[in-house]
């Protein structure tokens, strides 16, 4: 279908071509993490529509490992959903959804360990895709470890997120910054304008929760 296609134009905007599966991709993606900036349960089922249309953008843009983080994604919005909605007694906010949490601070630093770990083998991976995979893989990564380090640590931060701990918007915004560089740099450039304003929300998401957060504290 013309929708699904990259490289068909939805319009020109500065001299670049926007393609209708980029437009609508980002679009879905920006409502997505604003809503999830303010904690809504609404952010999941937005992620789903946001998952599903990126798929076909990494894919077409031989971003491989963020192909793969978008079925993972689709699961985890799914866990997600559920996670926010049916909280276990003693963790209902006011809205009777989870509340939101520190984690601690050594199993924080560990996780940054794993990820550090998880993004070299990863990277080593996507780079021989190609020649493992020739038939589905025609063209080799592009920029496989950095690709690699925004998949393994999008991986980590959504469970962090799912548990609603504040913890996952200090990560999101390094995955956001390196994101931006990283789509940039491959040429998809609305989809780096999109990361740059999720660097901002992530940025607002960090000081929204923890302000939450403090309020429990007030309000008990």
């Amino acid at each position: 279908m013309e929708f699904f296609d990259a490289h068909s134009i939805f319009f020109r905007v500065l001299g670049y071509n926007m393609s209708y599966l980029e437009f609508f991709a980002v679009i879905t993606g920006i409502i997505s993490v604003v809503l999830s900036a303010k904690a809504s349960v609404w952010s999941w089922p937005a992620g789903i529509v946001n998952v599903f249309l990126s798929a076909f953008l990494y894919y077409q843009s031989q971003l491989y490992p963020d192909m793969f983080l978008m079925v993972f994604f689709f699961v985890t919005n799914i866990l997600g959903w559920w996670r926010w909605t049916n909280p276990k007694p003693g963790e209902e906010d006011k809205n009777k959804e989870l509340s939101i949490s520190f984690m601690p601070l050594r199993q924080f630093l560990m996780l940054l360990v794993i990820g550090i770990a998880g993004t070299i083998m990863m990277g080593m991976l996507a780079s021989r895709l190609h020649n493992w995979l020739p038939l589905l893989f025609n063209l080799p990564s592009a920029y496989p470890f950095i690709d690699s380090f925004i998949f393994v640590m999008s991986v980590i931060t959504t469970f962090l997120m799912i548990q609603k701990r504040i913890e996952c918007w200090i990560i999101w915004l390094i995955i956001d910054v390196v994101a931006t560089y990283l789509y940039f740099l491959k040429g998809i450039k609305f989809m780096g304008v999109e990361y740059l304003v999720f660097t901002i929300i992530a940025a607002f998401a960090l000081w929204h929760w923890i302000r939450e957060y403090r309020s429990y504290t007030k309000t008990a």
